[in-house]
């Protein structure tokens, strides 16, 4: 089987990393094959994107047979699979998949704390099926990367009644230079020059008594910290 001219002018003009619009018949997957085993001959790998999951599946098992022929290895990213398999799909030579997977691994990617649970390696060359679908019109909807937030309404309702058993002290303006303490009578202080409400020393040790803890400046106490100041500046 050989490459028909019009296959391998495509072939070039994707290596150059230009769009090729070739029409129908003319065997787009097949001229994908030239590019890719060129550029996949470097070993910093190949991505092959596709619209869908199906698509990436089929053309991974037609392409590959050549591909493995060749000598190289082939990875398949689809919906469902896990980090590891992810990290050993992306460390083959070819790899196929969607625009989407590739996109949320390359978000996750940006989110883990050590290099070594990175599942994607460079980004070195790439081959964009249905370019048009996915460069415009798919590119239309982000990619949002999002989680359940954490239920804290109760513990905005035990700071509210927390913040309403509390005197309150209002000073023009808190000078910062001396301890607060010393100006005023209360358990927090409110600086109507500023709008601002903190907690004085007095508030702090009825905080930590009320909430059963030994240390309200403590970072493990930093959520706790921030709904009782909110909660102080809502009975303002």
């Amino acid at each position: 089987m050989k490459h028909y001219r019009v296959q391998v002018i495509g072939g070039i003009v994707l290596h150059r990393s230009c769009i090729a619009e070739m029409s129908t018949g003319e065997g787009k997957t097949l001229v994908a094959t030239l590019p890719v085993y060129l550029n996949a001959l470097t070993g910093k790998g190949v991505h092959v994107i596709t619209v869908n999951d199906y698509l990436a599946r089929r053309d991974s098992e037609w392409m590959g047979k050549l591909y493995r022929w060749l000598g190289l290895s082939v990875g398949l990213i689809v919906n469902g699979i896990d980090p590891r398999q992810r990290k050993a799909a992306y460390a083959s030579d070819v790899t196929y998949g969607t625009n989407n997977e590739f996109g949320f691994d390359y978000l996750r990617d940006n989110m883990v704390v050590y290099k070594d649970q990175m599942v994607q390696r460079g980004h070195y060359y790439a081959i964009v099926d249905e370019v048009d679908s996915i460069l415009i019109d798919e590119a239309r909807t982000p990619l949002i990367i999002s989680g359940k937030g954490e239920d804290s309404s109760s513990l905005y309702q035990q700071a509210d009644a927390f913040a309403r058993t509390l005197k309150m002290s209002k000073v023009v303006e808190l000078d910062e230079k001396e301890e607060q303490d010393e100006q005023v009578d209360g358990d927090y202080v409110v600086d109507e020059k500023h709008k601002t409400a903190t907690l004085t020393e007095s508030g702090i040790k009825k905080a930590e008594a009320y909430f059963h803890v030994e240390n309200l400046s403590d970072g493990a106490n930093m959520t706790l910290s921030h709904h009782i100041n909110q909660a102080i500046k809502a009975v303002v």
